[in-house]
């Protein structure tokens, strides 16, 4: 992680092969600032291989845009339809060698870890980590996708997961203790 530096950037991606959601976060002295949020939308291609393309060279022009120093990806879940779950993971091996070329680091997370770092649930809904994404970041849902929040989601999950937020390797023993040192946090 690009913890010891003062300020860097994260891109969030939640793959998809209709929707393809993907966020940028800046971190600045451990704090985060919502940059970019959005969609790939790839409905109007037919197509499988022209929708990786699509996924490759948009995710290619995101990263040189915005210069992210890693990117969060979330893992495929386990679903009953295997031709469904075989897209799916093919549109995240595309996103991930998108970065990859680009030197781009990645790290993976499930959606149950993604929305327990988010919410402190895991079995929580797309919604219910919308509103706390906009509690967190202090941001407008306004017509952004829950495939895009998704995505937002999977970057503050690499940002929670990372240890900035505590400073590092930091520990509390208890809840007391993390607000006292952390003030900012509850509002």
């Amino acid at each position: 992680m690009k913890a010891q530096q003062e300020k860097y950037r994260l891109l969030g991606v939640d793959p998809g092969t209709n929707l393809l959601g993907y966020a940028i976060v800046e971190v600045e002295r451990k704090k985060l600032r919502l940059l970019d949020l959005g969609v790939i939308n790839l409905k109007k291609l037919d197509e499988q291989q022209e929708k990786l393309q699509h996924i490759f060279e948009r995710l290619q022009s995101i990263i040189d845009t915005h210069q992210p120093a890693e990117m969060a990806i979330e893992a495929p879940f386990f679903g009953k339809n295997p031709q469904s779950m075989l897209k799916l993971g093919r549109a995240q091996g595309v996103a991930i060698a998108a970065a990859m070329t680009k030197g781009v680091g990645i790290t993976e997370y499930s959606p149950k870890k993604i929305k327990q770092s988010v919410t402190g649930n895991g079995n929580a809904s797309k919604e219910q980590v919308a509103a706390m994404l906009c509690n967190i970041l202090n941001f407008r849902m306004d017509g952004h996708s829950l495939d895009a929040t998704d995505a937002l989601a999977t970057a503050v999950c690499h940002f929670y997961q990372s240890g900035n937020v505590l400073g590092g390797q930091k520990r509390h023993k208890d809840w007391g203790s993390f607000l006292k040192e952390n003030p900012g946090r509850t509002s």
